[in-house]
């Protein structure tokens, strides 16, 4: 029989055969010990007093244990005594505020003669000062039904499009109920936030329900700056958890202790759901619905190794019932980004051009945006909110400008004709024989400088010149401005009291000089 370390309940036997009158050979024989082993135990047990008679209580059956299982110290070697003598000045340089590394503390002793190898100092340093030792864990004991599910993104591997032409990287988001172990895969190609938000729905679907808190690494879709006491959480994926109505508890950097209920789920699924597995072509929609049956019929199925309970009975019996209620519409989300508001009240978001009041003018200003609108925010405070327009068009509200500017910036024709008939009659036909056609805003700077006239000079006169000019079908602006220009000259020339009339049109002539049927003379003085 080879050598074996007994156990107390293994010596116990040996003394209690030996008492009953058993020999060694006998011991051996029936497989409790080697005669050897018997004899050395039988010896321990005469030098301490024990006879046929003494009764084997834990404390007799230890005392003999021992006497026979304990090793002599070994005696230290060479090097180790060297370490000894050296050991201040290396627990001093290990546990410094800044330490230094083992390689650095070994080449600090060969350099002061101190000749020993660097895995003796390596075994020194950790039995004798727990150098970068492993701290002792403490099991975290599984939350209450509903209250928590631990998400995480896994790469799954590639596969290839129906021609061939390129190969698509699968991720899944796997979503683990840390009570009962049931878990969603959401097959995506990327890991955006977008992606990110439609497979929680799709998890709280598949569930039935939504839990109390998500707890997930720092992936870049839902955590802006990582923090072990305060992290920044991405406002858009913030807002998705404040309509579904759970909480963010990010996992510290580099520990997947935090969230090792999901942690070790990315090779499980990649090894039992994704390889070896030939799928019919690229069409993601068709991934996930095999994925969501394998979750059902596979691994929600299975016997659990940790639990040794099936994680769908558990779901369905005890979890189920403590979910918040699930969506009802897909989330709609929002994006946040900066923008500044330029000179002509607007801001470029989505390349599409918004307006902004002009008390916000040279100002930057955070932006919301989603599908359907975008909201202008100016230090916490909503200043404007606009139906959201496809690029390359501009959504502009005329009371974002200050009074009197809109119709400019609008290039407002009625205004012009409204405004131009206001002075008179004349002038507000002739504006509209000006900005009549297909291209009526060519002429727009006509139509203003005929308004500037009618402000300059007197309503009456230029009404009048409209009138004659409108008579010979001349629609020049440049014209009338010269009219009253020289009537205003004539008028600063002439004597004083003087009204000088305005000056006749050059081709003026009478009526009846264009007539080309003469009329027949009246009969009898009729």
């Amino acid at each position: 029989m080879s050598f074996r370390e007994l156990t107390m309940t293994n010596v116990k036997e040996v003394l209690r055969r030996w008492q009953a009158g058993q020999s060694a050979r006998g011991i051996e024989r029936d497989g409790v010990a080697d005669r050897k082993t018997v004899a050395r135990y039988v010896e321990a047990a005469r030098q301490h007093d024990v006879d046929q008679h003494t009764e084997l209580t834990d404390d007799v059956v230890r005392s003999v244990a021992i006497a026979v299982q304990q090793r002599p110290t070994v005696r230290r070697s060479e090097e180790r005594s060297l370490l000894d003598t050296q050991r201040v000045r290396i627990e001093q340089w290990l546990r410094q505020s800044e330490p230094l590394r083992l390689t650095r503390v070994h080449e600090l002793l060969l350099r002061d003669g101190i000749e020993v190898s660097y895995s003796t100092l390596l075994r020194y340093a950790h039995e004798e000062f727990g150098w970068k030792e492993r701290p002792p864990t403490v099991r975290i004991d599984d939350p209450p039904a509903g209250e928590e599910a631990q998400i995480d993104f896994g790469k799954m591997g590639y596969i290839t499009t129906v021609d061939g032409s390129h190969r698509h990287a699968v991720w899944v988001l796997i979503v683990t109920l840390t009570m009962s172990r049931y878990q969603f895969v959401w097959p995506t190609y990327k890991q955006t936030l977008e992606a990110l938000c439609a497979g929680l729905d799709a998890a709280w679907w598949f569930f039935g329900g939504v839990v109390l808190r998500v707890v997930l690494d720092n992936m870049t879709a839902a955590i802006i700056k990582a923090d072990p006491k305060d992290p920044t959480i991405n406002p858009a994926f913030l807002e998705y958890a404040q309509s579904r109505g759970f909480f963010v508890d990010p996992a510290r950097v580099r520990r997947p202790q935090d969230k090792a209920r999901v942690e070790n789920q990315v090779p499980y699924v990649r090894e039992r759901w994704f390889a070896g597995e030939t799928f019919a072509d690229d069409d993601i929609v068709a991934l996930r619905k095999h994925a969501m049956i394998w979750c059902r019929d596979v691994a929600g199925a299975r016997l659990h190794g940790t639990t040794q309970r099936v994680p769908r009975e558990v779901f369905e019996a005890e979890e189920k019932a403590h979910l918040l209620k699930a969506p009802e519409q897909p989330f709609d989300v929002p994006r946040w980004t900066t923008a500044k508001v330029h000179p002509d009240h607007h801001i470029q978001i989505a390349r599409a051009l918004y307006s902004v009041p002009t008390k916000y003018l040279h100002q930057r200003v955070r932006v919301r945006l989603d599908s359907r609108s975008i909201e202008v925010y100016f230090q916490h405070e909503l200043v404007k909110k606009h139906t959201r327009v496809p690029a390359g068009k501009r959504a502009t509200d005329p009371n974002d400008y200050p009074v009197g500017k809109a119709p400019y910036a609008q290039r407002s024709i009625d205004s012009i004709l409204q405004r131009a008939r206001q002075f008179g009659e004349h002038v507000g036909r002739y504006a509209e024989r000006l900005l009549e056609g297909p291209l009526p805003w060519v002429k727009m700077r006509q139509a203003y400088g005929l308004l500037r006239l009618c402000e300059r000079y007197s309503p009456e006169r230029v009404d009048a010149l409209c009138s004659r000019s409108l008579a010979f079908d001349v629609v020049d602006v440049r014209r009338i401005e010269r009219m009253l220009k020289q009537a205003k000259l004539d008028e600063q020339s002439a004597p004083e009291g003087r009204v000088v009339p305005l000056p006749k049109s050059r081709f003026a002539r009478d009526p009846k000089s264009f007539e080309t049927v003469k009329k027949p003379a009246a009969k009898g003085g009729e």
